[in-house]
């Protein structure tokens, strides 16, 4: 079983390749749903981060704009969140399976959890079109220097970047 991180800033188009993946029968795990779904199932969480961030949860989006209270609600959710992935992958039976998440690839905590990565990018305009979200969310995510092992430009139409995924799976079986 090989594992890829399919990693990207907001609006490059992970989340369509990651979806693309899954129509073709490809175990796809996605770390932002998946936390989402944590923070509902985990007995107490949502209390937890509330009092170690000293906010209310309405207020959890505050993480985007302080980095204390980020790196504080991270050491709480990210090794809950790799147990999950460790678990997931202990479930699967697939010779592929990827992860999808902006944030694995500069995160110490989840190395190990991925074999290889999948970049997909797309110019700044083009993800701002997509999800006016990046103007404030590209500071907190750098792909610089993050090692890759494939990527995936996605620079067109959604029929491109499927013949493109297409074409990067057939080279990953």
């Amino acid at each position: 079983m090989k594992t890829f991180l399919v990693t990207g800033p907001i609006g490059s188009g992970k989340s369509a390749v990651c979806e693309y993946l899954a129509s073709r029968g490809n175990p796809v795990y996605d770390c932002d749903s998946r936390t989402k779904m944590l923070y509902s199932l985990v007995p107490g969480l949502k209390c937890s981060i509330e009092q170690a961030l000293d906010i209310s949860w309405d207020n959890i989006s505050v993480i985007f704009t302080d980095e204390a209270k980020r790196r504080k609600l991270e050491s709480i959710v990210y090794p809950l969140l790799l147990e999950d992935i460790n678990k997931w992958k202990a479930q699967s039976n697939s010779p592929l399976l990827f992860i999808e998440s902006a944030i694995a690839a500069s995160k110490p905590i989840f190395d190990g959890v991925y074999d290889d990565v999948i970049l997909v990018r797309a110019p700044y305009s083009t993800r701002l079109a997509r999800n006016p979200k990046a103007e404030g969310r590209d500071s907190l995510q750098s792909f610089e220097n993050i090692e890759t092992d494939y990527i995936i430009d996605n620079d067109s139409s959604l029929e491109d970047l499927y013949s493109k995924t297409d074409k990067l799976l057939c080279r990953l079986i």
